[in-house]
């Protein structure tokens, strides 16, 4: 009975964090950012104040550890064109100049702290070189445009 219980709460958990705080960010990748600004790197466990206060630490566990999965699943599942929208949109909506934000994660691949700790090789593997090349894919059109407008010449469309 007590694995019942404990999926009960774990699913609470899940509930209340999708609707309280993820439904409130607009985009994937953005909400894959928050979920991995909640793990501490040294231990790979989550940290979320509210939700301990409310549920078990147990559940916050695991529930985190399931959202921050299903997430990082939602994203691969992305087509490139919809990933490099979405990732766009998140790195948008943060302070500081665009191209320097898309310069500092290819060159940091600051990017590699998104990933769930437990998700396998492979799947790594594919988030890295998507990420990777969507970065490079903006960058080179940032480069493009800020070529074009110094030059006096027409965006290319």
């Amino acid at each position: 009975m007590e694995s019942f219980e404990s999926y009960q709460q774990t699913r609470q958990v899940v509930e209340d964090f999708t609707a309280r705080t993820l439904a409130a960010i607009p985009t994937e990748f953005g909400k894959l950012l928050y979920l991995s600004s909640l793990r501490d790197i040294s231990t790979g466990e989550y940290v979320h104040e509210g939700l301990v206060a409310r549920y078990s630490p147990e559940a916050v566990q695991q529930a985190l550890g399931y959202c921050h999965q299903e997430l990082f699943l939602r994203v691969l599942e992305m087509s490139l064109e919809q990933q490099e929208w979405d990732l766009r949109a998140c790195l948008e909506s943060m302070e500081g100049e665009f191209r320097g934000k898309l310069r500092r994660w290819r060159e940091t691949e600051f990017y590699r702290l998104l990933i769930p700790s437990d998700s396998p090789e492979y799947l790594r593997e594919v988030f890295l070189a998507n990420v990777g090349a969507v970065l490079d894919i903006v960058l080179e059109e940032s480069a493009r445009r800020d070529r074009d407008a110094s030059s006096g010449r027409p965006p290319a469309r």
